[in-house]
């Protein structure tokens, strides 16, 4: 793929280390494309990690996280998005596992991915742990992740209720990371509609965002404060991302601010917002 300076998406991005006192250890990476040389159709990648572990070591973690799978996406033909993301996912965290080897005070950190990747209006995601992934569209919001934690697997097996997941003392506790022994299962369930298996989530990569769609990728610190029906309302409300990214920030912040918050929004430019050249935008408005 070729850089570009202007994305064929809205974009906004805003982290902020909370109130708690502690480093940020969370990062994240916007980039945008065209395919190739003599394939303008355009491609957005972005990608939000939550370091793990004391020392600084988390942002390092979160660093090497970003940084790597930016620089695998970047340098890939695009073809085979999902094959892609799951190679650069595991790349990063043997790169994460490699740092952290002999160095005591590093020893156990690792990071969370969250990535989406916009080719065209066809949107491809990834991740590992539980940063989120949300995609709003009219007056809905729909997570399409499923956090890899402890109160997650207890609530699919029936072990605790939905209402006791939020303040479980697991609430934190996470079973998927970047940086361990073993490469994670890089998890491609894009999770539509709450009643569909998980096959059926798989088979929506590549599913075809409309004008005016827009998603959130954002950590926990976000999400342990903000509801998901207050998430989609500040959302709607404001002028723009920019205002709407502050928003969302500032809430988390009033209510505690206990972790790193951050987050980044991307949205489909409606088509009243291109006015293009017949046929240049033509993967928006499908003609």
């Amino acid at each position: 793929m070729i850089r570009t300076t202007l994305a064929h998406l809205h974009i906004a991005a805003l982290s902020h280390a909370g109130l708690s006192g502690k480093n940020n250890e969370d990062r994240y990476a916007v980039s945008s494309f065209q395919l190739g040389k003599d394939d303008a159709r355009p491609s957005t990648f972005a990608v939000v990690a939550d370091g793990i572990g004391g020392h600084r070591a988390g942002e390092v973690a979160a660093e090497l996280a970003v940084n790597y799978i930016s620089m695998h996406v970047a340098e890939s033909n695009a073809r085979k998005p999902v094959k892609i993301l799951e190679n650069a996912i595991h790349d990063a965290s043997q790169a994460i596992a490699t740092h952290s080897a002999g160095r005591e005070e590093e020893q156990g950190m690792g990071s969370t991915c969250a990535c989406v990747w916009v080719i065209e209006n066809k949107l491809y995601t990834a991740y590992v742990g539980d940063s989120r992934i949300y995609l709003l569209r009219g007056k809905y919001i729909q997570q399409l992740t499923i956090d890899h934690t402890w109160v997650q697997e207890a609530y699919e097996k029936g072990i605790i209720s939905a209402e006791q997941m939020r303040d479980h003392p697991n609430v934190h506790v996470i079973r998927r990371h970047l940086g361990g022994i073993r490469l994670p299962e890089v998890d491609f369930r894009l999770r539509i509609d709450n009643e569909e298996t998980d096959e059926e989530s798989l088979n929506n990569q590549g599913f075809h965002l409309h004008p005016g769609d827009t998603i959130l990728i954002c950590t926990d610190g976000l999400t342990d404060l903000v509801w998901n029906d207050e998430i989609q309302d500040i959302i709607r409300s404001k002028r723009d991302l920019k205002a709407a990214a502050e928003a969302l920030v500032g809430l988390a912040n009033e209510r505690g601010g206990h972790d790193n918050i951050s987050v980044v929004l991307l949205a489909m430019p409606r088509v009243e917002e291109t006015l293009p050249k017949k046929g240049i935008f033509s993967w928006l408005t499908g003609e």
